[in-house]
């Protein structure tokens, strides 16, 4: 098993091209991840599509998540947390472009649906 020390608001940047994804910890079958956004979405016509189940929660800043089979999309703000069921298809629609948006997620596998 990996596993990184350290404190999650630490070195937060302004403004950033890209999301920053930093690897926490991980072991077989589980990698927890804080990925920091400034600003970004998903690109146009993106969909997230991924193998394994999601557990993430929003720690600071706020953001708008849109799932492919809900007819509207989600507003997140800190505390809020959800599971994504291995091939759902979701996507990110906006992150706060004033502060940085703190998400802590828990990547893993997952034979069925979390309750």
């Amino acid at each position: 098993m990996s596993v990184a020390d350290g404190n999650l608001f630490a070195d937060l940047p302004a403004s950033a091209p890209d999301e920053i994804v930093g690897l926490l910890a991980a072991g077989r079958g589980v990698r927890i991840e804080r990925i920091v956004s400034t600003g970004q979405a998903s690109p146009p016509s993106f969909w997230y599509d991924q193998p394994q189940a999601e557990w993430v929660v929003l720690l600071s800043g706020s953001a708008v998540l849109r799932f492919a089979d809900e007819p509207g999309p989600r507003a997140l703000n800190p505390g809020d947390h959800l599971f994504i069921a291995p091939r759902r298809r979701h996507r990110i629609e906006a992150t706060d472009a004033n502060r940085a948006t703190v998400w802590l997620a828990a990547h893993f596998d997952a034979d069925q649906p979390s309750a």
